[in-house]
């Protein structure tokens, strides 16, 4: 393996370790909106106004 090669495997390391981070954190946000969602389903019905009412609280 060359020095170019060397250095072209580090850094697509290093790419797919942030990749793998981001992937985990938007699972995690994922996540967490079910969960929130699934509360609410009961006392939120489908109506822009309770969605905006829902999305308010959750902040």
């Amino acid at each position: 393996m060359s020095g170019s090669d060397a250095q072209r495997l580090k850094t697509l390391e290093s790419e797919n370790t942030k990749l793998k981070k981001l992937l985990a954190n938007s699972m995690l946000e994922i996540d967490a909106m079910r969960e929130v969602l699934a509360e609410n389903s009961g006392r939120v019905g489908t109506s822009r106004s309770g969605l905006a009412t829902a999305r308010s609280g959750a902040q």
